[in-house]
């Protein structure tokens, strides 16, 4: 099949590529690397991710940084970019700076700790996607339709965004 023939219906909810704009990342940190490229291996392996109102996919999302706000520029193979939404991160601030305390906590552990602590810092950091996702999904509503697992690994790449050095 080609790419200009005609998909089942459910293809469209989705999304075929994911792009960080170069401006908005700072590439100093390998964890925070690793995290980046996981997220976007995974979403791109199985994600739910459409416009509402549209049914033009599947899509393209390139994510960045404006003056401090998320950019989320949505195209698909034929229109880039059909629409930006840009999204206020306050909501997320708090969860962005707790997830890279948790992450750097994760990552010193897994050297030395035993696998219970490993274990518990992990589960903090679960409960942060959760709670990330969750605002996140609140955020997007009547914008972007995204199921949780998806929600969860764009809340990585937020983060890996806001990443600082």
């Amino acid at each position: 099949m080609n790419d200009f023939q005609q998909q089942p219906k459910a293809d469209t909810a989705r999304l075929i590529a994911i792009k960080l704009d170069e401006k908005s990342i700072r590439r100093c940190n390998p964890n925070i690397e690793h995290e980046r490229e996981v997220a976007i291996y995974d979403i791109l392996d199985c994600n739910t991710f459409a416009l509402e109102g549209r049914d033009d996919g599947p899509y393209k999302l390139t994510l960045g940084l404006i003056e401090d706000r998320l950019a989320l520029s949505v195209g698909n193979e034929h229109v880039d970019p059909i629409v930006t939404h840009v999204l206020s991160l306050s909501p997320l601030r708090r969860l962005i700076k707790d997830y890279f305390i948790v992450c750097d906590s994760y990552y010193d552990a897994i050297r030395s700790a035993p696998p219970s602590r490993i274990q518990s810092i992990d589960m903090g950091r679960r409960a942060l996607h959760d709670e990330g996702s969750r605002i996140l999904m609140e955020r997007l509503k009547g914008k972007i339709r995204v199921d949780h697992d998806t929600a969860r690994r764009l809340f990585t790449l937020i983060c890996a965004l806001h990443w600082k050095g």
